[in-house]
């Protein structure tokens, strides 16, 4: 069995672009010649060489202003500022003189510091800080890194909720989205070291971006412009067992490349545990794929991408799951190819075509001794997706207009039998069994603009939606987003507006929706769960400070109805989409980035959010008393994600150029608890320890604290070849940080104790 995420092809993405660059000298020769292309906004560094003709095409560029530097023995240095601000391939001529002043303006650092153009804010990660993360546990790398960034925040087994939302996150892989969950519980997802640059998007979508827009993580894979073989390798290894490695080799000659990454990992820590004891908590993954990309000519390419995974692990017992010997097995596969062409009609014009086909299924199994519940899931998709799209620069403006459709089948079985019925309301019948299958169809239209006049940026589009499932809607969203740059200042100021239309998660949606379920209690909620629809503002600025520092600032409110929810079946994992009539969600996030200042970087990034929900219930799967008190209230209540106050930060010291030491740490002030026992339940069910981590007077978990460390080194540097140590310390303090508590929506998880890991990265 296979799963996981497809690492896609590489063409006219949302927010990447390509460099043409060709070298020559003043007779028009041209030049084999190294050239360097910085961003340190992108933090992107790259070090490319021209072919005999004396070009250069570096693909998958982030957008953003670069700084180019070409260099040849005997030549003069030639330095230029290239902006990428579109899919259409930027062209730049460069001509070096013999010896002599450079022959072009001479950059500066702080120039590609930031970009005067983003509408938005917009968190960018680079392959250097990737490669020099803290090291996770298989599975998470990626969730963490953009869990370092404001408005983020990693709830209980590695689910990212940006922004109060609750799996509203969508990842666009290579220009693809995915909108299905994709945390360790439910399928395998990239992790960082398959990753060449991450863009990390809250607020001012184009467009072209639906369905889930919570938050959005643009993912750019490998893709080297440099001729040859190329390859890295990254072996790891540290506490609760853990081990992994990961391995990726590309071949590029003229026009063609092909690439094959595979890689594998286990620990004994795989999701959080409901108990500080760690119990049956192991899982292993392991991927690969095959990556065929080649130019037709010099105006057509085509790319083909198949990438299968896996995943297998134990849900982790309580203490009373223990003791009666229960185990749950859960595990989850996917198998995906895509295909995209691209045609360069004209120098203004650039047309974009790609279909993927992926095969999804996760299943659950319990043994006879699960108790208080025998739980078994069989659940899956099948997803054809085919998308086209046309970008056009015309003056001022570079538009974008296009459309999806995109079809899935899904499948889903589930029973139970119970195996303590004093756990359950009286009349809950002792088994039960469903079987659904349906056929989603969306589909969306869009067009864009992003206008450029003097200092001003306006980005300007509107997106049309429909949604078919367990229900028929549509949606009509317009975006706007306005920057005003302030040069002599370094100043940015910018406000966007956006309209989110939301669908539903698909996970276990049939048996939400189900006629069947209302024979489970005497007392059932069940309403087909509608797509949620929001109005999300946001205001802020970004300002260069001493040319090494950028600090960036954002207000933001969002306003959703039908606020989509998940309600978890015990401590099954299997968790059921919900969503109540409303939620408010205001917030205030602050960023201070230090790039290389002499040997000291880092960034510190603190978030403030406030999230309320109103009930009634308006759609999805609930039972019982919570029933009965959900559908008629219009109650209030502090969301699962309303955590108050949230602080990140690193700062790194280069000690000589091979060495590096870094210190990081993270503060929460605690997650909203919806305990309706006495403090003596909590005790028999939980243990002192644990209880002692919850604040019943004001109803939360009580705030959590990591202190991390890490010691990096070069052991061998010779030509492109290097190898790499670096060794981290997490949670030095060995402090009990639980993360969510008895919670109607998410259970109770216990976050990891001290630990150590090591990470050996070889490239060539």
């Amino acid at each position: 069995m296979w799963g996981a995420v497809l690492l896609l092809a590489q063409f006219s993405q949302s927010s990447t672009g390509e460099l043409h660059l060709e070298v020559t000298d003043a007779s028009g020769t041209p030049l084999e010649s190294v050239v360097e292309v910085v961003s340190d906004a992108n933090q992107f560094h790259a070090s490319l060489t021209t072919n005999e003709h004396g070009v250069l095409i570096a693909r998958r560029l982030p957008f953003g202003v670069y700084r180019v530097v070409v260099t040849l023995p005997g030549f003069a240095t030639a330095e230029a500022v290239v902006e990428i601000r579109s899919a259409i391939p930027t062209e730049e001529h460069v001509v070096l003189n013999l010896a002599g002043p450079p022959a072009q303006v001479t950059v500066t650092p702080d120039e590609t510091l930031q970009s005067s153009r983003d509408t938005a804010r917009v968190d960018r990660l680079g392959r250097a800080a990737l490669s020099e993360r803290v090291s996770a546990l298989p599975g998470r790398s990626m969730l963490e890194a953009v869990n370092t960034q404001p408005g983020w925040l990693i709830e209980a087994n590695g689910v990212l909720h940006p922004r109060g939302s609750e799996y509203q996150t969508q990842y666009v892989v290579d220009g693809l989205p995915f909108t299905d969950n994709r945390s360790p519980a439910f399928a395998q997802g990239i992790e960082a070291d398959e990753a060449d640059s991450i863009n990390v998007l809250t607020g001012g979508y184009p467009a072209e971006y639906g369905r889930k827009l919570g938050g959005v993580v643009e993912v750019v894979t490998g893709g080297s412009a440099q001729q040859g073989l190329h390859g890295r390798v990254v072996v790891s290894g540290g506490s609760f067992d853990t081990k992994g490695g990961d391995a990726a080799l590309e071949y590029v000659r003229d026009k063609m490349s092909l690439a094959v990454a595979a890689g594998a990992g286990e620990t004994d820590r795989y999701l959080d545990p409901p108990v500080e004891e760690n119990l049956t908590n192991h899982g292993s993954l392991a991927h690969a794929a095959v990556r065929l990309e080649t130019d037709l000519s010099s105006q057509d390419r085509f790319g083909f991408i198949l990438r299968g995974g896996e995943t297998h692990f134990l849900v982790p017992n309580e203490l009373v799951q223990e003791a009666a010997g229960q185990r749950q097995d859960r595990d989850s596969s996917e198998i995906a190819g895509q295909f995209s062409y691209q045609r360069v009609v004209s120098s203004n014009v650039l047309g974009d075509v790609r279909a993927m086909v992926r095969d999804l299924s996760a299943a659950l199994w319990s043994n006879s001794a699960a108790t208080p519940i025998l739980a078994a899931q069989d659940r899956g998709f099948r997803e054809v997706y085919v998308r086209a799209t046309v970008s056009v620069h015309h003056g001022d403006h570079e538009l974008k207009a296009g459309g999806d459709v995109d079809l899935t089948r899904i499948r889903e079985q589930f029973s139970y039998l119970i195996t303590d019925p004093g756990q359950f309301d009286e009349g809950t019948p002792l088994t039960f069994a469903f079987q659904g299958r349906a056929t989603g169809r969306d589909a969306s239209l869009f067009l864009q603009d992003q206008v450029r006049v003097g200092g001003w940026t306006i980005n300007a589009g509107l997106r049309w939606d429909r949604y078919q499932l367990v229900v028929n809607a549509m949606g009509v969203s317009p975006r706007l987003g306005v920057a005003w740059s302030w040069p002599s200042a370094d100043l940015v100021v910018r406000a966007s507006y956006d309209r989110a239309f939301q669908t539903p998660a698909i996970e276990n949606i049939l048996l939400s929706s189900s006629p069947s379920v209302a024979m489970l209690n005497p007392i059932v909620v069940r309403l087909p769960v509608p797509p949620s629809r929001g109005n999300f503002y946001e205001a802020g600025f970004s300002k260069g400070l001493w040319r090494h520092l950028r600090l960036d600032a954002t207000y933001f409110s969002r306003r959703e109805d039908a606020f989509a929810d998940d309600d978890l079946l015990l401590n099954t994992g299997v968790s059921f989409p919900i969503a109540y009539r409303h939620a408010t969600i205001d917030g205030t996030e602050v960023k201070l980035d230090v790039r290389e200042w002499g040997r000291w970087s880092g960034f510190v990034s603190y978030t403030n959010l406030l999230g309320v929900g109103e009930l009634p219930i308006t759609g999805g799967l609930l039972l019982g008393a919570e029933a009965a008190d959900a559908l008629p209230s219009s109650a209030r209540f502090a969301i699962s994600q309303d955590q108050r106050n949230t602080v990140s930060g690193r700062v790194s010291y280069r000690i000589a150029p091979p060495v590096w030491v870094a210190l990081g740490g993270a503060y929460g002030s605690g997650l909203p608890v919806e305990f309706d026992g006495s403090q003596a339940d909590a005790l028999a069910t939980y243990g002192p320890r644990i209880v002692d981590r919850v604040n019943f007077e004001i109803g939360r978990v009580r705030p959590s604290f990591s202190l991390d460390a890490s010691l990096g080194m070069l052991l061998v540097k010779k030509g492109a070849r290097d190898v790499r140590l670096q060794i981290d310390a997490r949670n030095l303090t060995d402090q009990l940080n639980v993360i969510n508590f008895a919670g109607l929506f998410s259970g109770t998880a216990v976050a990891a104790p001290r630990s150590v890991a090591a990470r050996v990265l070889t490239s060539f």
